[in-house]
């Protein structure tokens, strides 16, 4: 890494120690949509908005990796979403 990177980041976390951890609710949501909804609903969701062709591509080939995923890694990550949703609203 180059030094003004490293330096860039030593003074953001001098500068921004207080900065909460706040997730969006829509990020939430959106991370539980693409661990649980199959391919199909998922793919007419995403071109419910209209975003570049690149991007949901790219959003789908996302899909078909967390498709893999055991369900028992995919029921901890929405018990930890479950967990963050009442803090973000």
């Amino acid at each position: 890494m180059r030094l003004w990177v490293s330096l860039l980041l030593v003074t953001l976390a001098f500068c921004c120690y207080q900065a909460n951890a706040m997730v969006c609710p829509a990020v939430v949501i959106d991370t539980e949509n693409i661990l649980t909804m199959p391919m199909g609903m998922y793919e007419k969701r995403l071109k419910a908005f209209n975003a570049p062709a690149d991007a949901v591509q790219a959003k789908l080939q996302v899909k078909q990796c967390i498709d893999q995923m055991p369900r028992e890694d995919i029921r901890k990550i929405k018990h930890i979403l479950v967990e963050m949703l009442p803090k973000c609203l």
